[in-house]
């Protein structure tokens, strides 16, 4: 497909399975077939620039976290590298009757790490696999270990995909922090494809200095181990790495011309428009209340304004509520959500309660075009954009005149600033 004489007459659907192997220039040279075309794109581990189009709305997202029935989360090792460690390891997988995966990615030292072994076990029987053999040799070597008939593998990186040995369950892996996260991912996926415990054995170099994205990545491999943590790999991914540029070939960058944040902004505000949808952002207000004296449900002069635990359970699920509240831009989406969170979760606490507030409190400001919002006591000091202070027509500052609970003060606030010329 990727060949220039290649011509298609009418496409229609792309699908690209192992995203992660496929680079920009190649997936991009699919698009030529046709100005629009529908792709649908397959990893567990999807590289940083498309995930983080999925993740700002150029493009869908669907995950499945299900694992296969009676599968086992691979135990993960990281250690520095050594004969015993080797030992241990090989011996331990051969004891019960199982086979192992040795990844030694050097096709020129390969053979020479074969006869290493070699010396160290003579009664095991071992292979070799890497690409620069013929296509029969190939075939040869990976019919005598499906069969059973070699105890250890050696080879280079491709066994990254599309193998499924149930009978091996020990991957060791020389040199991992040279390794990306998605291929230590896949690498580690080769094993533990049946019910019985598997291990990866992620070998590091002794007494040698590892880069600091090195450093990050081991620690997120051995971090995320459980089933379906594929996922979560890929955001820690796009963390070390950057999300690159949406468009053109380079597949990391940095943003400091105009910050993150309006970065995804504006990206959100472009995708919006080209699906026909209109996306609102309100300017950021600065919001300051004081409640010391003004009532006895909070002596330390500060609301109870939180998502609490034992609301939702779910980290996951609180964050995304913190991150829908901070995203608002209108009442009737607060009303859509707190119909929605007493719908799933039931009667609201009062701290969400005053969250809420605190967010319609914000709207109205924003629209208003005030930027900060200061409440001391019953004083209320409100500035606008240009830094002034704002007063009633008849020149008073506002006051608060509410004697009843928190959320009435809240609300005098709000009906403060929509009042306010």
């Amino acid at each position: 497909l990727f060949s220039e004489d290649i011509k298609l007459p009418n496409p229609g659907l792309v699908i690209i399975d192992e995203e992660q192997r496929f680079g920009v220039k190649h997936k991009e040279r699919l698009r030529r077939f046709r100005s629009e075309i529908n792709v649908l794109t397959l990893s567990a581990t999807p590289i940083p620039r498309t995930l983080y189009m999925a993740l700002a709305g150029a493009r869908d997202l669907s995950t499945i976290f299900s694992a296969p029935s009676q599968r086992l989360p691979v135990e993960t090792v990281v250690c520095e590298g050594g004969d015993a460690v080797i030992e241990c390891a090989i011996n331990r997988e051969l004891a019960r009757g199982g086979q192992v995966f040795y990844l030694h990615n050097r096709v020129q030292t390969i053979q020479s790490v074969k006869a290493k072994l070699e010396a160290k076990f003579p009664d095991v029987r071992f292979g070799v696999a890497h690409g620069q053999l013929d296509e029969e040799s190939l075939e040869n070597v990976m019919s005598e270990f499906l069969d059973g008939n070699i105890d250890v593998l050696i080879c280079t990186t491709i066994i990254e995909s599309g193998l499924d040995v149930p009978n091996a369950n020990t991957i060791i892996i020389e040199r991992a922090d040279r390794f990306g996260l998605a291929e230590l991912y896949q690498l580690r996926g080769r094993v533990g494809r049946w019910k019985r415990q598997a291990y990866a054995w992620l070998l590091v170099p002794r007494g040698e200095l590892m880069t600091d994205d090195g450093h990050k990545r081991i620690a997120a491999i051995r971090r995320y181990t459980h089933l379906g943590a594929g996922f979560k790999l890929a955001l820690r991914d796009l963390e070390i790495r950057g999300a690159g540029n949406l468009l053109g070939q380079e597949q990391s960058g940095h943003l400091k011309a105009v910050g993150f944040e309006l970065y995804c902004q504006l990206l959100r505000q472009e995708v919006a428009r080209l699906q026909g949808r209109k996306v609102e952002f309100l300017p950021e207000v600065e919001i300051e209340i004081d409640f010391i004296g003004m009532a006895h449900e909070v002596p330390e002069g500060l609301l109870p304004c939180s998502v609490p635990p034992e609301y939702i359970p779910s980290a996951r699920l609180r964050v995304g509520a913190y991150r829908r509240m901070a995203c608002m831009v209108s009442d009737e989406e607060i009303e859509a959500f707190t119909d929605e969170m007493l719908d799933r979760f039931g009667r609201l606490p009062h701290q969400l309660l005053n969250m809420l507030e605190m967010v319609r409190l914000r709207i109205a400001a924003a629209r208003r075009g005030f930027v900060r919002v200061l409440v001391v006591r019953d004083v209320c000091s409100i500035y606008g954009a240009d830094g002034r202070l704002r007063r009633f027509a008849d020149g008073t500052q506002p006051t608060l005149h509410s004697k009843n609970t928190l959320e009435w003060k809240l609300r005098e606030i709000i009906e403060i600033i929509r009042a306010l010329p």
